[in-house]
């Protein structure tokens, strides 16, 4: 097999502040995986919080040495049996989409397929407003529910709480049909979230993620027995031990394929919390579709779906799972189902 690299920024479209940094841009990764003629394609993308940047996603990602596989099988089992070189699970996302692609193609079968979903299928999927004005969160609530959202996820944690109710509260006057998700990304304490949860269940909120910050879960499972809305776990369930730790105890938990390791890892995680009590939520970083598509894969499994980092983007280069109109879908062609519409320089 033979293995190719570009590295591209992304721009967003606005700046996205959340409650511990605002993000105007990111780098990808593209990679991808020729053989037989038939070439696979995934992405990476930087992460300050994850410790990942553009020149050491490159260098990890081909650390793994894909071309010393005869196909994209053995890759793949080798991939699954830790035999490729000790990488993020960022990474091991990436390079596993890649080759799911090129199996896809090569078999003429869809992923979702070789993932065991029979048919093709569209899921609503919630769309982020970050922490902003209270004027330009009620007029992007209006215009995300005209254009066919039914779920809005609201950025919480700004440095006054009362603002963070009072974006909420715009939100929902100005959207009320729209069903709500909050996400404080880890900003409140446990006093502060008892406080505050009340008053966004009040206001209709559906479900809140991480309240708390990450690295206590006995903490968020205390929260989570007496809260007023479900409580999601997000940067305390990042590897299937984590999710061992919370399943039961928490209401969801939301798995990202760059930090769980790709989609093998995520079904890993769904079977074990089935029956539970912990539902599945599907979330993602910002990404171009081809870092979305993946996860787009399971999307029908999930209780809760996240994926709308590539409509965060001022352009999207890759296309093929919509989303503009507030639902995600799979499709019937081979792979993946995207494709690219700009052209890049190859850099790596």
């Amino acid at each position: 097999m033979k293995a190719r690299l570009r590295t591209v920024r992304l721009e967003l479209a606005e700046p996205l502040r959340i409650s511990r940094s605002t993000m105007t841009a990111r780098d990808a990764v593209w990679l991808a995986v020729e053989h037989d003629g038939v070439t696979g394609y995934g992405e990476a993308v930087s992460s300050v919080y994850y410790g990942l940047d553009a020149d050491t996603l490159v260098r990890l990602i081909s650390s793994v040495g894909l071309e010393r596989f005869a196909d994209p099988d053995s890759a793949l089992e080798a991939l699954s049996s830790q035999a490729a070189a000790p990488v993020p699970p960022a990474v091991v996302a990436a390079v596993e989409s890649a080759l799911l692609d090129l199996v896809g193609k090569r078999d003429g079968v869809p992923v979702h397929r070789l993932l065991g979903a029979p048919a093709s299928f569209g899921v609503a999927t919630a769309r982020t407003i970050g922490i902003t004005s209270l004027a330009h969160a009620a007029a992007e609530a209006r215009r995300l529910a005209a254009s066919g959202f039914e779920v809005v996820k609201v950025k919480a944690g700004s440095h006054d709480a009362e603002d963070d109710v009072e974006r909420v509260r715009v939100i929902r006057d100005a959207a009320p049909q729209v069903r709500l998700l909050l996400d404080p990304n880890g900003a409140w304490s446990v006093a502060e979230a008892a406080r505050l949860l009340p008053r966004f269940a009040a206001l209709g909120v559906e479900a809140v993620e991480q309240p708390l910050p990450p690295g206590d879960p006995d903490a968020l499972g205390a929260l989570a027995e007496r809260s007023p809305l479900p409580v999601i776990a997000d940067e305390d369930a990042v590897s299937v031990a984590d999710v061992r730790r919370l399943a039961g105890r928490v209401h969801g938990v939301n798995v990202k394929l760059a930090k769980c390791g790709g989609v093998r890892a995520a079904l890993r995680i769904a079977e074990l919390i089935e029956g539970s009590g912990t539902e599945l939520m599907l979330g993602c970083l910002t990404a171009s579709t081809l870092g979305i598509a993946p996860a787009v894969q399971l999307a029908d499994r999930a209780r809760w779906v996240d994926l709308d980092g590539h409509l965060l983007l001022a352009r999207d280069p890759w296309t093929g799972i919509g989303g503009a109109d507030g639902t995600v879908r799979t499709s019937d062609l081979p792979g993946l189902g995207v494709e690219e519409v700009t052209a890049h320089a190859d850099v790596a």
